[in-house]
């Protein structure tokens, strides 16, 4: 299990696209649980650790995935120097000390994995351990947040509706154009006529309808590419490697994205 604590440090980079920032704030004092939903690298994951960094707590990550248990959040019992001690998972550390505790990508868990956050996701706001037969309350400063792309939903994926009802909810989508050419900017240094082009040819990606992709271009790969230039690759090596590649295996589908890229840079 990837899981990531950090501790309240300088403000992570984050652009603001509207009131997320004021939701958050009023969400946590309000000691409710938050739900974000949008594509793959516009910013969920950096949005939380700006907002756990501005609000001086510390941040429990959990990247979900297949097998994810729920032992893997709340803890197990583990045997060393001829003793059972228990040791707790990033939920109950979460839940003793106060912060943030996020699962990120969250369907991609078990769906068993998510009914061990429901009495702390309502106004019980509790955790039981049934193993050690504790049953934690949540302190004021404790908050929960989730996120997951809708796009990668099926019948067999998907949050329960006894799950989703117990947050609110933020929606984040690509940035709009001069948003997006911030972002770069700002996360990069990048010169701001690169940060143009880039979010261009992302705009223009997005808007195929003749390709088959799984995902279209992300931001983070646009800062990738920003990254990459900025260090003295060429801008048509750079998308290639860091967009181009990355949404494709299929070389005739990379080859009409190549042509998307040359448009805007030349041979």
């Amino acid at each position: 299990m990837d899981t990531r604590v950090t501790s309240p440090a300088a403000l992570p980079f984050y652009q603001a696209s509207g009131n997320e920032i004021e939701l958050f704030e009023h969400a946590w004092r309000n000691r409710l649980p938050l739900l974000i939903k949008g594509p793959t690298g516009v910013g969920k994951t950096r949005f939380v650790a700006h907002m756990a960094a501005r609000l001086g707590l510390p941040l429990f990550t959990v990247a979900c995935h297949d097998d994810l248990t729920a032992a893997d959040l709340v803890g197990r019992h583990l045997i060393g120097d001829g003793q059972t001690i228990w040791c707790d998972g990033p939920l109950t550390r979460a839940v003793r000390e106060g912060g943030i505790c996020y699962l990120d990508e969250v369907v991609e868990a078990r769906k068993d994995t998510t009914v061990v956050i429901h009495p702390l996701a309502d106004d019980r706001r509790v955790l039981p351990i049934d193993r050690t037969g504790e049953q934690l309350e949540a302190p004021d400063g404790f908050m929960l947040v989730m996120s997951y792309n809708p796009g990668y939903q099926n019948f067999l994926k998907g949050l329960k509706p006894s799950t989703r009802q117990r947050f609110i909810s933020l929606r984040f989508d690509f940035p709009a154009g001069e948003r997006e050419e911030a972002i770069l900017v700002g996360e990069t240094g990048c010169d701001p006529m690169l940060a143009r082009q880039l979010v261009s040819i992302a705009h223009s990606l997005r808007a195929l309808k003749d390709v088959d992709l799984e995902e279209v271009v992300s931001t983070r790969l646009l800062v990738y590419a920003a990254k990459l230039v900025k260090v003295g690759l060429s801008p048509i090596e750079a998308c290639r490697s860091s967009m181009v590649e990355s949404l494709t295996d299929d070389p005739e589908v990379a080859e009409a994205l190549m042509e998307v890229v040359s448009a805007t840079f030349g041979r």
